[in-house]
């Protein structure tokens, strides 16, 4: 599918740095997502959602750290 749109978004991405290309893609897999499910429940919404937010990788660990400034909590390390 070759239409002046798509022509016209393919020509404004492969301008930008590829950090923004990536975000397009992100933000283009999370539309086709949300279009999917007719009647979508909290399921479906939540995996709409899933990679759609950068967060530090210890962010559901140290989640009372980063919301509300509490210290970090003494994790062991394996």
């Amino acid at each position: 599918m070759n239409t002046p749109i798509v022509t016209q978004i393919v020509d404004q991405v492969r301008d930008l740095p590829d950090p923004l290309q990536q975000q397009v893609l992100t933000f283009i897999q999370t539309l086709r997502k949300q279009q999917s499910p007719i009647n979508p429940n909290a399921w479906d919404i939540l995996e709409c959602l899933t990679g759609s937010i950068e967060a530090p990788a210890d962010w559901s660990s140290e989640h009372d750290n980063y919301l509300y400034g509490t210290p970090k909590q003494q994790h062991p390390q394996p």
